[in-house]
């Protein structure tokens, strides 16, 4: 019996292993709708995903998140132009052995100078600079790169940072080349990854293609994919539905309109997921809202349940500052946040209480405060934008909504242009690195002005913390204190779907980041 089994497997091995070793095909172009026009292509100058996914395949990091594990941590990062690492005893310096024989996409080498110049733009150390640096919070603990001969960097730290790794698996966290200059990487980007920048067209399309001189044997699959702009949600889906695109733009659809997709065309293959995008309501730092009673009104005016249960038919979540559990790592739990401004599930309570501070702040019926409430020009911004206004008026709030093209949305922000607005925090990591030091503490990103020592104090003492159960409750810690503060609060951690057509293969869409999972690398297609 055990040598007719032996047998069986043996000639299984012959007939199948070469059809499971041959499986995936090379060729085609994958087409992608995309939703808008990004304000350029560079990177590390830039917040969106309309950016980061046509040209995170461009690019390689020196490390990378695994693009075929949903959830990301720093358990699931893998080589990229780094071959291995290792950290100090102290955790303040981490040197990387980097790949030989690594081309860009011009001709030229990599080497250890490009990964020194890349962390110099970033941290202001270049004789150039970047127009906007949306990452410079990520590095205020990189004291310097160091190089020692063409094929090691060494990332030296003013204190300790184990976490450091997980910023670096980004796909916000590419390796720039030494010999292009900023100005030229916003509008003709040069990489080393498996396709090559070929065209940007605004308010038309991106387009990139294979790269034949890639350091990975047998990569890309694809001779390259085509993102077409259609802003237009309901006609960028009929269009999917059509045939003409074989992936949609990544997690835009929602769950109300999944239903259309699946009706109409059942052969679709939809992934719902957490994106780690949370819709946050921002008050600017100035009257009224510099007033904290102000603030706590307004969260708890907030209906979250409402919004959840209107735009996402229930499927979004609640969180504080970071993604909560089970799909985000770092995450308050809803135990935790009940006594929290605005959490409370009994919404009656919440309102009462607002209105109690709305009156003792001088407003009611007959004295409502007027604002104006900014809003991205993408349904995920103006159709939480709409349900909001709505329900400040249950504490005598009139608001009226200015919609911004994308171009033009950070820069507004960062200028602090505007009384309240809606604004997504997409995470590029689930890290309470990449999110306290780029939207909490003093200097950073906030887009308010919000600034306590003692929060910062915390965050450097989570950041430095290796022991990972004692970081998880001083994150808490921490998190708690912002929802207490009213800071950026944020409305719900949205899900949504992404869909492709069965003859798209080796495509894994990540849980925890919209920004980390498209090297495409891997992707090929079935026709």
């Amino acid at each position: 019996m055990r040598r007719w089994v032996l047998t069986i497997l043996t000639v299984l091995s012959v007939f199948v292993a070469p059809d499971l070793a041959w499986a995936e095909k090379s060729g085609g172009i994958l087409r992608v709708y995309h939703r808008d026009s990004p304000g350029g292509l560079s990177i590390h100058e830039l917040g969106t995903i309309s950016a980061i996914m046509p040209m995170m395949g461009v690019f390689n990091n020196l490390v990378l998140y695994d693009q075929h594990i949903p959830r990301n941590g720093l358990d699931t990062i893998v080589p990229d132009l780094a071959t291995s690492w290792q950290w100090s005893a102290d955790w303040k310096t981490l040197t990387f052995k980097l790949r030989e024989g690594v081309k860009w996409h011009d001709g030229r080498p990599f080497t250890s100078a490009d990964v020194k110049c890349t962390w110099d733009l970033l941290t202001g150390k270049a004789n150039e600079a970047f127009k906007v640096n949306s990452r410079a919070g990520w590095y205020f603990n990189l004291r310097e790169v160091t190089t020692n001969g063409p094929m090691e960097a060494t990332f030296h730290l003013k204190e300790p940072q184990p976490a450091l790794l997980t910023l670096l698996a980004s796909g916000f966290s590419p390796v720039y080349p030494c010999h292009v200059s900023p100005r030229d990487m916003r509008v003709a980007p040069i990489g080393t990854g498996p396709f090559k920048f070929m065209e940007f067209k605004a308010n038309e399309g991106i387009k990139v293609t294979r790269n034949p001189d890639y350091w990975k044997p047998g990569r890309p699959y694809l001779d390259g994919v085509e993102y077409t702009i259609i802003p237009n949600r309901s006609t960028a889906m009929l269009s999917f539905i059509a045939g003409k695109f074989d992936l949609t733009f990544p997690y835009e659809i929602t769950v109300p309109l999944l239903k259309d997709i699946k009706s109409q065309m059942p052969e679709a293959i939809c992934d719902v997921t957490a994106t780690n995008v949370g819709v946050n309501l921002l008050m600017n730092y100035a009257p009224p809202f510099d007033q904290l009673p102000i603030r706590k009104a307004v969260i708890q005016a907030i209906d979250r349940k409402a919004l959840i249960d209107i735009l996402t038919e229930g499927q979004a979540s609640s969180g504080g500052a970071l993604l909560p559990p089970p799909d985000g790592r770092w995450g308050l739990t809803p135990e935790q946040m009940a006594d929290l401004p605005g959490f409370d599930p009994d919404h009656g309570k919440n309102l009462d209480e607002a209105r109690a501070t709305m009156r003792a702040l001088g407003y009611g019926p007959d004295n409502r405060l007027k604002v104006k409430l900014s809003a991205r020009n993408l349904a995920l911004y103006r159709d939480p934008a709409v349900i909001v206004l709505g329900q400040l008026k249950d504490i005598w709030i009139d608001g009226e909504m200015e919609t911004v093209e994308t171009a033009n949305w950070v820069p507004k922000l960062i200028r602090r242009e505007y009384q309240m607005a809606i604004s997504l925090v997409g995470n590029g990591v689930d890290d309470p690195d990449q999110n306290f030091f780029e939207s909490y503490v003093c200097g950073s990103r906030t887009y308010l002005g919000y600034c306590d020592k003692t929060i910062d104090a915390m965050v450097a003492r989570q950041s430095a913390e290796p022991d990972q159960a004692k970081r998880q409750k001083l994150v808490w810690e921490i998190d708690r204190r912002l929802q207490q503060d009213v800071v950026r609060p944020m409305l719900f951690y949205n899900r949504g779907a992404t869909c492709r057509r069965p003859e798209v293969k080796g495509l894994t869409i990540m849980v925890n980041s919209t920004f980390n999972g498209w090297r495409m690398e891997d992707v090929w297609l079935d026709r």
